[in-house]
């Protein structure tokens, strides 16, 4: 494996090619952003010649590279960085809930930690901040809606997330600065 400050490359040989996967730095959560695959420096010719077959692309292994880029150190740090600001901001969203209940800087964060956890790839992440808000999922999936309903995340068809809105961001940027 080889890293620097852009992403890491975990690089597998197939008989005579030289595969190269690549991930950018952050959380792993799925194959490469980009698969290099070149002729082995030692690669008799015969075995290079007609190009590459389907069958060195049947032989690629993607979940061997994805378990071992999962494993990167520089995968695990950002990962663990990402959970914990994650947690945070659903402790947050919670927080905001309980002293100002579906007000306008709750739907913001809400909107903001469900986007984040989406975009980590995350499992029923309206389930995992239920857990984090203290509420039921219903309640959540409501609430969420009604971001979606008042402008503050968009809708991705057929997926969990959505894009955070001009309205969200401004949201956001005053409560970091401290107005009200």
């Amino acid at each position: 494996m080889r890293a620097d400050e852009s992403g890491f490359e975990i690089e597998q040989q197939q008989g005579g090619w030289t595969i190269r996967m690549w991930w950018p730095t952050g959380p792993v959560t799925g194959g490469p952003q980009r698969i290099t695959i070149e002729s082995a420096a030692d690669a008799p010719a015969r075995d290079v010649a007609r190009g590459i077959s389907t069958t060195v692309l049947r032989r690629l292994d993607l979940a061997a590279a994805l378990n071992l880029a999962k494993m990167a150190p520089e995968a695990q740090s950002t990962l663990e960085t990402a959970a914990k600001k994650l947690t945070e901001s659903g402790e947050a969203a919670g927080l905001l809930l309980a002293s100002e209940g579906v007000s306008e800087r709750y739907l913001a964060m809400l909107a903001s930690t469900y986007k984040a956890m989406a975009d980590t790839g995350a499992v029923a992440p309206a389930r995992k901040l239920a857990v984090m808000i203290g509420r039921q999922p219903e309640t959540i999936k409501d609430h969420l809606k009604k971001a979606r309903r008042e402008g503050y995340l968009s809708t991705v068809a057929g997926k969990a997330g959505g894009d955070l809105t001009e309205k969200t961001l401004k949201v956001l940027e005053s409560m970091g600065s401290g107005e009200d």
